[in-house]
């Protein structure tokens, strides 16, 4: 039978809510009347002000509801959550102003109660969602919350899905079986049950021991797929289609119908056209700007302590990379090497010092050396804090590169790249989606992966959170070599 799992979150988070905002408006109410020493505006007795919230509370729920926050869609999106959480409470004070203007009713003493109000729910209901999505997190441990997952399909989505899911006590999902997967799921997970095809899972398990079904692909007979989907529906249990070919639909997606009969699924390039475009290039220049306002201070002494640490040699780095459309564009960087080492390839540089095996290691690290023999001190302590990378804040202003975008790559490693065409299709970035998922410590194959879902799925949302994360993780220096 279909889980209720994220049915009683849900609830939960409903009931979680509806006490944040009370909480939040009874404090502004505190904080402004009996806490205050100036004299309300229109006093109003605090039971009559609880008595117009909560019969207006409802209705503020009903507006978080609408923006999909207790959708199982939106539990794991935790800052997309908070951007909802911000707009809901908005609007719903706005709902509440509105009503006290309609029936002309006083709902607030003083203009500073909805201000102080608005600023609590929405710390009240962060807190509060952190709170619950810690404590679900929690009771996976237990078994709690757990839904029971049956995956059918023997493609490479299937084995990544066995995998990312494998640890139930974390993901909160439970593979009880999966079909046509045998080869690998036997020789990595053994404990999970394996079965030749649909029909053999449906012997087996038991309808009240699934929860969900995922299809990771569409057979050739018909009534296969058929079969699956009208037990998935009998049964009442969720089922989910992931198209075999999976990069076909993790771009910009629009369904439409074709001469008005026939609906059809356009994917394009990029979402990053049009008017994306210009919204980006606008919030490149503004917030660019005022970041190298704000870093040249830093600057100015970074370049410093870069000549003082080696005088021979310049305190920039300039480095010719790819970016939107195959275009060349300089890179500027504080620079980290030594002046002998300067401006070679890797591997020319190992050679020169004498040690050439160092090439093929830096190369199998993915790009990376631990006490790469090439940086100075200063220069490590740079890239430790990602202070080398500040001169790039004039490349985002030139238009060179963007705030956020996939990493800029070098002439000489273009073809190393998967898809390198379609990451092409935008401006690199200073920071990126790839950087804030792990930086250096996930594989270069992922690191690729990110930087394409990146720009199949642009939003200037998404950049957002990206600048956000990357303040968290150059504060914090994850990932950092």
């Amino acid at each position: 039978m279909k889980s209720n799992a994220s049915l009683i979150y849900g609830l939960i988070l409903v009931l979680g809510d509806s006490l944040a905002l009370v909480a939040a408006f009874v404090a502004a109410y505190v904080i402004r009347g009996p806490l205050s020493t100036v004299p309300v505006a229109n006093p109003l007795s605090a039971s009559e002000y609880l008595k117009i919230f909560v019969l207006l509370l409802p209705f503020w729920i009903l507006i978080f509801g609408l923006l999909g926050l207790y959708g199982p869609s939106i539990q794991e999106k935790r800052f997309r959550e908070f951007g909802r959480l911000l707009v809901g409470a908005f609007i719903g004070l706005l709902f509440v102003v509105s009503y006290g203007y309609i029936v002309n009713q006083v709902i607030f003493p003083a203009r500073l109660v909805p201000v102080y109000g608005f600023t609590l729910a929405f710390v009240f209901l962060v807190a509060y969602r952190n709170l619950a999505r810690e404590i679900r997190a929690y009771l996976y441990k237990y078994n709690i919350g757990i839904t029971d997952v049956l995956i059918v399909g023997n493609t490479k989505i299937a084995r990544e899905l066995v995998q990312s899911l494998a640890n139930f006590h974390v993901s909160g999902y439970r593979i009880v079986g999966a079909v046509g997967n045998k080869a690998h799921t036997s020789e990595h997970f053994p404990h999970i049950a394996v079965f030749d095809t649909f029909g053999d899972a449906i012997k087996k398990l038991k309808p009240n021991e699934i929860h969900s079904i995922v299809q990771t692909e569409l057979y050739a007979d018909p009534d296969q797929n058929n079969k699956i989907l009208e037990f998935a529906q009998r049964n009442h249990i969720a089922y989910r289609f992931v198209p075999g070919n999976s990069e076909l639909f993790v771009g910009n997606i629009a369904v439409e119908l074709f001469r008005s009969q026939i609906p059809v699924i356009s994917v394009h390039q990029t979402a990053l056209i049009g008017w994306g475009r210009v919204v980006k290039r606008l919030t490149d220049l503004a917030l660019g700007s005022i970041a190298l306002v704000i870093a040249l201070p830093i600057m100015l002494l970074v370049a410093l302590a870069v000549k003082i640490s080696d005088f021979s040699g310049p305190i920039f780095f300039k480095d010719k990379r790819l970016s939107r459309f195959n275009n060349t564009v300089n890179i500027f960087k504080f620079r980290t090497h030594k002046q002998i080492y300067n401006g070679l390839t890797p591997e020319e540089a190992f050679s020169k010092m004498g040690r050439p095996e160092l090439a093929k290691k830096y190369r199998e690290g993915g790009d990376q050396l631990a006490n790469d023999p090439r940086v100075t001190a200063v220069g490590r302590f740079l890239r430790r804090t990602s202070l080398d990378e500040l001169p790039q804040l004039f490349n985002v202003v030139r238009g060179d590169i963007s705030l956020v975008g996939p990493r800029a790559l070098q002439v000489t490693e273009l073809d190393k790249y998967d898809r390198k065409d379609l990451i092409l299709a935008i401006k690199s970035g200073l920071t990126g989606l790839a950087q804030v998922s792990g930086r250096r410590s996930i594989s270069f194959e992922e690191r690729r992966k990110i930087d394409l879902y990146y720009v199949q799925n642009w939003s200037l949302w998404m950049d957002l959170v990206i600048l956000v994360k990357t303040i968290r993780v150059v504060l914090s220096r994850i990932g950092a070599k």
